[in-house]
């Protein structure tokens, strides 16, 4: 077919539109958490990751739980029903036990142990053999907070033995049901979305989010006491579907652990200075803030770990290595 000069420029045309629309096709990244659109994590999600991601990422966020409900998210990502999550450590547990011992109460010392040891290449092999039989890779692990015993009362509890019989408030889920068992208490399995009602209706005597969670939520407008029990040195894993990120380009891939750095910082930053800032905040507001028998804790909760079936599957000399970071 002859070509005239009119439908040479028309083809050329057509091709420039189409070839501009394939340049700027943007990758949908469809997110999911359990924090409210108010609370300052969702607020630096979006300016420290998704904003970081520029023009070539369509970033959606939904919070609140609204999109995919607590502990489902991992299920979603493996359906290829959501991007990208901000999961607890329990949320992998009943697919690889042997992670589990990222949740036992008591093994990070503090935040500056926490982090060396995500920084490190301790977790390695547990993290790699997660990320395999999942199908979900880890990007950050933001830290948000070390989570304490609040609760409604007329007293100090200073030991396992005062929380018999008292309803604290854990996430779903056996691993976190585990963890309330392990400090004496009762676990009563609430949704974070729902802890407010549960506290104001007596439906649970006690939650154990840290300070800026408790905060976010209002729980403190409830509580009469906080116990600093240190627990769980609790940090998010901020993950993303394996087939979603094998479809992106090394350069895109590159982008998103960038940004997803760039949040774990700003998370961090955060995390701490609402820790400093909050206590007093707390005290101010007629709270009893308080520190326990901790060694009483710490013995209790590690002799149950221990006596469990959930050790059984930890990584061999796993708990020594993680010990020794930063010693």
């Amino acid at each position: 077919m002859r070509l005239t000069l009119k439908t040479t420029l028309a083809t050329g045309v057509v091709a420039l539109i189409l070839g501009a629309g394939v340049a700027s096709a943007q990758v949908d990244l469809i997110y999911s958490d359990t924090v409210p659109e108010t609370d300052i994590r969702s607020q630096l999600l979006q300016s420290e990751f998704g904003d970081c991601l520029g023009d070539d990422f369509n970033f959606q966020a939904y919070h609140g739980a609204t999109l995919v409900a607590q502990g489902t998210e991992l299920t979603a990502m493996q359906r290829g029903n959501l991007d990208m999550g901000n999961l607890a450590i329990f949320d992998f547990q009943n697919q690889v036990p042997a992670v589990g011992i990222l949740g036992m109460p008591f093994l990070f010392r503090d935040y500056e142990h926490m982090r060396a040891v995500y920084d490190s290449d301790v977790l390695d092999d547990l993290l790699g053999q997660v990320e395999e039989e999942t199908g979900v890779k880890f990007l950050a692990f933001p830290y948000i907070g070390a989570r304490h015993l609040s609760y409604i009362g007329d007293r100090r509890l200073m030991t396992p033995a005062d929380l018999s019989g008292l309803r604290l408030r854990m996430p779903g889920g056996e691993g976190w049901q585990f963890v309330g068992q392990a400090m004496g208490a009762t676990p009563v399995p609430v949704a974070f979305t729902e802890v407010y009602t549960a506290l104001q209706t007596g439906a649970i005597d006690a939650q154990d989010n840290g300070f800026p969670a408790t905060n976010a939520m209002r729980f403190n407008e409830l509580i009469t006491h906080m116990a600093l029990t240190n627990h769980l040195i609790a940090a998010n894993e901020f993950t993303i579907s394996r087939a979603k990120w094998d479809s992106l380009t090394p350069e895109q891939q590159e982008r998103v652990q960038m940004c997803a750095d760039r949040f774990e910082a700003a998370i961090d930053r955060s995390t701490l200075d609402l820790e400093n800032s909050l206590r007093s905040e707390f005290e101010d507001q007629g709270i009893d803030i308080y520190v326990p028998d901790l060694e009483a804790f710490q013995a209790h909760a590690i002799e149950m770990y221990m006596n469990s079936d959930y050790s059984a599957a930890w990584p061999e000399g796993l708990i020594e290595r993680i010990n020794a970071v930063g010693r």
